[in-house]
């Protein structure tokens, strides 16, 4: 677990050829790369109390876990199987009153704090049902599609029907999505992808992989790629400016997705 720790926030940097690499491009990266700077940062005060929390017994004399590796696996266990937060919150409740000395988080919410400073928290977003549009921004308030009127809102239907009922499904006194989209937010995992040893390493292959024999292994051998470092050198010639191929699940802006032959 504390090797885990410090592979995610990687606050020692990069060592031999790649922090040459790093140390080449260090302009403007004092926002985007906060980890390899020294000032005092939010990811600094995550990183030191990840370590506190690993390095923590879960139980006075316990070898096995610390506070941080039960509830990671807790959480774990949580996703693989589905289980609401309702069910996760009570059985929270029961390891806390049957394991008193145990340092478990008493909620639901205390338990996703620690799992988001690991980076591993997303975004809900409400949609439109029709995938057409995302309340977000400007139009975050409101309660309907405003060209073709699709309401927001999840609604009730009659038994054994599809017919909908003027009357919107409420959880907790609050109208529920019709459609929900989860945005994991992408440059935090970019970041990852080279704090971590092993994928920082294959981030910068294509910069570094020979092609001696002219065959095609990697995007960077065709033509597009090619003409894309022509057209903007000043990005290319930063060997950590990965190319980013985007995906869709679940939101359909083109209406595609359901056709024989999709994207």
């Amino acid at each position: 677990m504390f090797e885990m720790v410090h592979e995610a926030f990687n606050f020692q940097g990069f060592h031999g050829e790649e922090e040459d690499l790093v140390n080449e491009h260090p302009g403007g990266d004092a926002d985007e790369l906060p980890y390899l700077y020294n000032e005092p940062s939010r990811e600094a005060c995550n990183f030191h109390d990840l370590l506190d929390d690993g390095e923590q017994e879960l139980y006075p004399g316990c070898s096995k876990f610390s506070k941080l590796s039960f509830l990671v696996r807790l959480y774990h266990i949580k996703s693989m199987c589905g289980v609401s937060d309702k069910a996760f919150r009570k059985i929270l409740e029961l390891l806390a009153e049957a394991f008193e000395h145990a340092r478990i988080p008493s909620t639901v919410h205390d338990a996703k704090k620690v799992i988001r400073k690991l980076g591993l928290a997303y975004k809900k977003i409400d949609a439109c049902p029709n995938d057409c549009m995302l309340y977000q921004g400007s139009d975050e308030e409101l309660t309907k599609y405003k060209r073709c009127g699709t309401s927001r809102w999840k609604h009730k239907t009659k038994k054994n029907s599809r017919v909908r009922i003027n009357m919107v499904v409420k959880k907790n006194g609050k109208p529920q999505a019709a459609k929900i989209l989860h945005y994991f937010p992408l440059i935090p995992r970019v970041q990852r992808l080279y704090m971590y040893s092993k994928t920082a390493i294959d981030m910068l292959w294509y910069k570094r992989g020979p092609n001696s024999d002219g065959m095609y292994r990697h995007p960077r051998d065709a033509e597009a790629w090619k003409s894309f470092d022509r057209r903007y050198p000043d990005f290319s010639g930063d060997p950590r400016s990965g190319r980013l191929a985007l995906a869709s699940d679940g939101f359909n802006p083109f209406g595609n997705m359901s056709l024989k032959y999709s994207i």
